[in-house]
């Protein structure tokens, strides 16, 4: 293996881009660690599980920079990012991870704002008097 592998993972407007390398496990977002950026355990699972679901908690040190979007963007983006790194490191990770979705994009984003409209459907109230 090389020294480091990396990937992107986009959702929403969020874009994360991870750096894996061999070590103990240790798992850093923006210069925190990852508990400490997410302080909401769902978003610190959404995190982990590329790695746990092939056993590899401990076999790896990630280190991502991740910006847009809100949280839970950023948590899912970071999520499809390590399984790309994974998938880069071993190709016989992949159908474990394929098998749980954690390669597809999730391609939902905001509508946007069409005229005539205050919202991208919300009407404007509607007067009768």
């Amino acid at each position: 293996m090389e020294k480091q592998k990396n990937a992107v993972g986009r959702r929403k407007e969020a874009v994360a881009r991870v750096y894996m390398s061999k070590g103990t496990g240790s798992i850093t977002v923006n210069e925190k660690e990852y508990k400490a950026y997410f302080p909401i355990m769902y978003l610190q699972n959404q995190v982990e599980l590329p790695m746990k679901t092939i056993d590899v908690a401990s076999s790896y040190d990630v280190v991502v920079n991740v910006q847009g979007g809100g949280q839970k963007g950023q948590a899912e983006a970071i999520k499809m990012a390590i399984a790309r790194t994974l998938c880069e490191i071993n190709p016989e990770y992949r159908p474990a991870l394929k098998k749980e979705g954690l390669l597809r994009r999730d391609p939902r984003g905001v509508e946007r704002k069409k005229f005539g409209k205050r919202k991208a459907r919300r009407s404007f109230q509607f007067s009768k008097r």
